[in-house]
């Protein structure tokens, strides 16, 4: 079971980008999989996520501006992300709950495996 984590890069306020996790190893799609982000110096808060079913949890700071989203096809999990402010600077992992679940949750203790991360960092 591996997940790998990338799309990351450096991006003007205002700007997009797509994050992708990839997956070996496992499908994808009965599970929960969640993004998560850490800044510097702060503890690791969740973003978003989507479980087995597709029921997507986010939290404010990602309403209206991130997406999470599955292709099946290709084992992938994007987050998609508009309107980014300097305040979404951080690294991103997404992680996997290897359990089946019809509902997810943004608590660390949910998920079993995680990506690497891939730094975010969105300044002027």
């Amino acid at each position: 079971v591996q997940l790998q984590a990338s799309g990351g890069g450096s991006v003007q306020p205002g700007g997009s980008l797509r994050l992708t996790c990839a997956a070996s190893g496992f499908h994808l799609r009965p599970h929960s999989i969640a993004w998560f982000r850490q800044a510097s110096g702060k503890e690791r808060e969740g973003v978003v996520c989507i479980s087995g079913t597709d029921r997507i949890l986010e939290t404010e700071a990602a309403k209206g501006r991130f997406t999470i989203s599955r292709d099946n096809a290709k084992n992938i999990v994007y987050l998609q992300m508009n309107s980014l402010k300097p305040e979404d600077t951080a690294t991103y992992y997404c992680a996997v709950d290897v359990d089946y679940k019809s509902t997810c949750r943004l608590a660390m203790i949910e998920y079993d495996n995680w990506g690497q991360g891939t730094q975010v960092t969105v300044s002027s």
